[in-house]
C-alpha cells in the first residue's frame, strides 16, 4: 500500500491509499502525520488503522499532480520539526564520481586513497554487520527542515549563489518519533536530494554547503519494508525532450550498508529522537547526471521513476535571485 497527501477539489487536505494502481480517499484523514500519531496511540500499525477507518471515493493521481494539488507524502504542522538528512557513499559504485572530484584536487589520504574511497571501503568492509551488531558509521549530512521541502510537481529553487543545480535520485526513509523517543518507520519514498556538485568539487569540505538546498520527495509513501532490489530511471527533460536518462539502483542488494546500520547511526543522537518529530532520511545514490557532464538550466524538469513506488517524482528547476543578507546589531 502507498499513501498520498493532497488538496481536494475544495481546497481541503486529504489522504488517499493506493492499491493496485487505484487511489481511494482514507475516511476522516487530513494528513499522514495525523494518521501516524493515531496509529501510535492505538498501538497498532498504520495499515491496520487505515483499514479500520475505511476507504471512500476514488481519486485521480494524475489529475491531482497536473493541477498542482499534490503534497509531499508526509509533513509536520510545524515545518521546523521535520528534519531532512542523508548518508552518502552507501551504494556500490557511488564512490566513483566523488573520487574523481577529489583526485582532481589532490585530496588523498596517507594510503594513497582519497577520503571518499577510504570511506567507501570502510562501508564495504563494515557496513553490513550481523544482526544486532553495530557497523561502521557512514558519511552523514544535514540538508534542511520542512521549509526546504518542495511538493511534487512544483519548482525546486536553486539559490542565486549556487554553482550547480543537480539531481540526486534516492530512496528516503520516513520516520516519526514516538512518545518514548523511539523512531518508528512508516515506509519509504522516492527522493530528489538536490545538490550543488560544482561547489562540492572545489573542495570536499564544501560538501556541507553543497547539501543546503531544497529537495523533493514522493509523491507516494510506500508503507512497509524497502525491497532488496530497487531499479528505477532518472531523467532530465529540456524543452519537452529527454536530455539525459540513466537507471539508478538502490535497496540493500545494491548497497554497501544495511538500512538498519544507516538508521542506527542517524538515530543514535538524542537530538534526533525528540517525540513528535518527523525525519526524512535519504540513503544515497550512485547515479548523477553531473558525472556525465550535464549542466542543468532553468525550466529543465527532473523525473525520478520506480514502479514499486507508484507515480514518478517530477520537479522543474527555478533559479532564484540572491537575497541580500544584512547582519545588524541588536545591542
Amino acid at each position: 500500500m502507498n499513501l498520498i497527501q493532497f488538496f481536494d477539489k475544495h481546497g481541503a487536505r486529504a489522504v488517499a491509499a493506493v492499491e493496485s494502481g487505484v487511489a481511494r480517499q482514507v475516511n476522516g484523514a487530513t494528513s499522514v502525520y495525523e494518521l501516524a500519531l493515531a496509529a501510535l496511540d492505538a498501538n497498532g500499525g498504520l495499515a491496520a488503522l487505515i483499514e479500520a477507518r475505511g476507504l471512500g471515493e476514488t481519486v485521480d493521481r494524475d489529475q491531482i499532480l497536473a493541477e498542482g494539488r499534490m503534497l509531499s507524502p508526509i509533513d509536520h504542522p510545524d515545518p521546523a520539526h521535520l528534519y531532512v538528512t542523508g548518508t552518502g557513499l552507501t551504494h556500490l559504485g557511488s564512490a566513483a564520481t566523488r573520487d574523481a572530484m577529489h583526485k582532481a584536487n589532490g585530496t588523498k589520504t596517507e594510503d594513497s586513497l582519497t577520503d571518499s574511497m577510504k570511506m567507501f571501503r570502510m562501508g564495504l568492509e563494515g557496513g553490513k554487520p550481523s544482526e544486532g551488531a553495530k557497523g561502521v558509521q557512514p558519511e552523514w549530512f544535514y540538508k534542511g527542515n520542512g521549509y526546504t521541502v518542495v511538493n511534487p510537481g512544483h519548482p525546486i529553487p536553486s539559490p542565486g549563489f549556487a554553482l550547480d543545480a543537480g539531481e540526486e535520485p534516492e530512496i528516503a526513509g520516513i520516520y516519526v518519533i514516538d512518545r518514548n523517543g523511539q523512531p518508528r518507520r512508516l515506509g519509504f519514498a522516492l527522493a530528489n536530494e538536490f545538490s550543488d556538485h560544482v561547489t562540492e568539487r572545489i573542495n570536499y569540505l564544501y560538501l556541507a554547503h553543497s547539501k543546503l538546498r531544497a529537495c523533493s520527495f514522493g509523491p507516494e509513501l510506500r508503507v512497509g519494508d524497502l525491497p532488496r532490489h530497487v531499479e528505477g530511471m532518472s531523467r532530465i527533460y529540456r524543452n519537452g525532450e529527454v536530455l539525459w536518462e540513466k537507471p539508478f539502483l538502490s535497496g540493500e542488494d545494491n548497497m554497501s550498508h544495511t538500512i538498519a546500520n544507516l538508521e542506527y547511526h542517524h538515530f543514535k543522537y538524542e537530538l534526533f529522537r525528540t517525540p513528535g518529530d518527523v525525519h526524512v532520511h535519504c540513503f544515497g545514490t550512485a547515479t548523477l547526471s553531473f558525472a556525465d557532464g550535464i549542466s542543468t538550466q532553468p525550466n529543465d524538469v527532473f523525473e525520478i521513476e520506480e514502479k514499486q513506488f507508484g507515480s514518478p517524482l517530477r520537479n522543474p528547476i527555478r533559479v532564484d535571485d540572491e537575497h541580500p543578507v544584512i547582519v545588524g546589531n541588536l545591542y
